[in-house]
């Protein structure tokens, strides 16, 4: 059961549904973190759904994908839940944070640094495994024991890193586009070296 309490931002009626946008503070980032998530028709009258979590690309935030890709109509018709987290911890006050589209800030490339001084708060993996899905299985109507994974770009990398090292854990993995060879692509290559040394 997680204790973490979650601040409603907005919420917006859409296809039958409702998209909201939320804010919590993170334990594992030691700071607020924000997530989207669109609810179906079926969990707004009190269903436990599946769900599928969308990891976003480079520079996107939690409303990226829920703006843009207007997946929320198929969704509702599916019974469906979308789970969107932003991409990365931000106002952690780090020095160079923000000074690289492709690393730092809007790029956390979903696992945890080991490199200070990114390792206190750049902990993407144990907060969408260890907090945010716990938190939003608890607290929402999601089914814990049907959520798949999908992303894009760093995003896609993400999801496949994610599921191939927690096997088990998500009933589907999809990618779009992923960074898949990262130490082989500039991006991938500053964010290894740069997180993992």
């Amino acid at each position: 059961m997680s204790t973490s309490i979650l601040e409603l931002k907005s919420a917006h009626a859409c296809f039958g549904g409702a998209q909201r946008f939320y804010e919590h503070f993170s334990r594992e980032i030691n700071l607020p973190m924000k997530f989207s998530v669109f609810l179906p028709t079926k969990a707004l009258m009190g269903e436990k759904v599946p769900a599928v979590m969308y990891l976003a690309g480079l520079t996107c935030t939690e409303e990226t994908f829920m703006t843009k890709a207007g997946a929320q109509r198929l969704a509702n018709e599916l019974g469906i839940a979308l789970i969107a987290p932003d991409t990365s911890p931000r106002g952690a006050k780090v020095a160079g944070e923000s000074d690289a589209w492709d690393f730092g800030v809007g790029a956390g490339f979903y696992l945890d640094a080991t490199q200070q001084p990114w390792a206190t708060n750049w902990r993407m993996e144990s907060y969408l495994l260890t907090e945010l899905l716990p938190l939003i299985t608890d607290k929402l109507p999601i089914d814990g024991s049907r959520i798949g994974i999908f992303g894009h770009s760093m995003g896609g990398h993400g999801a496949l890193t994610l599921a191939l090292r927690h096997p088990g854990l998500f009933k589907s993995v999809s990618a779009f586009a992923p960074i898949s060879n990262p130490v082989n692509c500039p991006w991938g290559q500053k964010a290894v070296s740069g997180y993992l040394g």
